[in-house]
């Protein structure tokens, strides 16, 4: 069984539904590098201090220090690991790799959960965000397919993604992940 991988897919595919699911049945950790963010902050550590005054600062945060967190914290693991929604980008992909090569932890297979882009925008204002409505949601899956579409490709290249309908039931989804994580 893989036990290094990446969940990919655009925002309301299920990447960190399905991560839960996986990691609860099969004794993953589930890094989520948002979550992982968020638990800095909480715990308002050296980085998190950092990471608070740039979010406060009204800017992203940077690469490296996203970077740095997601080393941290897969150097400090012996399990087997899931990424949800991190890397992003073709700059962030090579990065990762490096690292992952340094702690002899090379990724193993990288999912796709791929859904027409109706039924995620549904999906997206169904959640009740008042900051949701269509042109916002519609604005935000074209600057993730901008983005990731050369990711799909650099993984590809790299033969170790796997395409899966992310518009069936969670079940099947997740049935059809553990299958290709054999």
């Amino acid at each position: 069984m893989k036990e290094r991988l990446l969940f990919l897919g655009p925002p309301g595919a299920g990447k960190g539904t399905q991560a839960s699911l996986i990691c609860e049945s099969n004794d993953y950790l589930h890094l989520s590098t948002g979550e992982l963010l968020r638990y800095e902050v909480d715990k308002k550590t050296a980085l998190g201090i950092k990471i608070k005054e740039i979010i406060n600062g009204g800017k992203l945060v940077d690469d490296e220090l996203v970077l740095e967190i997601v080393k941290q914290n897969l150097a400090l693991s012996k399990r087997r690991w899931i990424l949800d929604g991190y890397p992003r980008n073709i700059s962030q992909a090579d990065s990762l790799t490096k690292v992952l090569n340094e702690l002899e932890q090379p990724l193993e297979k990288v999912f796709y959960l791929n859904l027409d882009e109706d039924i995620l925008v549904k999906r997206l204002i169904n959640r009740g965000r008042t900051d949701d409505n269509e042109e916002i949601i519609r604005t935000r899956l074209d600057i993730y397919k901008e983005a990731t579409q050369p990711l799909i490709l650099y993984y590809e290249r790299l033969k170790i993604l796997e395409y899966i309908d992310g518009d069936r039931d969670l079940k099947t989804i997740s049935d059809d992940i553990k299958q290709k994580m054999a």
